[in-house]
């Protein structure tokens, strides 16, 4: 399933009817973007709890973000 949709001046954009229906977003809910390192994009809903946990663990992870860190994972 794929769609090409328009985005605003405002940067807002429709979410087709049938991708809503696939992936059980409602008026009101949350989403999140995920960009790769090939600069492809993912969507998913998320509900409260996983957004709390979230932003709990986002301050932990600048710890590693290091060029020591990526070089050293690089390969896993």
């Amino acid at each position: 399933m794929s769609h090409i949709v328009r985005v605003t001046t405002k940067g807002q954009a429709t979410i087709p009817a049938d991708i809503r229906k696939a992936l059980g977003i409602r008026p009101g809910d949350r989403i999140l973007w995920e960009i790769d390192e090939n600069g492809s994009a993912r969507v998913k809903r998320i509900s409260p709890l996983d957004e709390e946990y979230l932003k709990a663990i986002e301050g932990t992870l600048s710890e590693w973000e290091t060029a020591a860190d990526e070089e050293a994972y690089r390969d896993l």
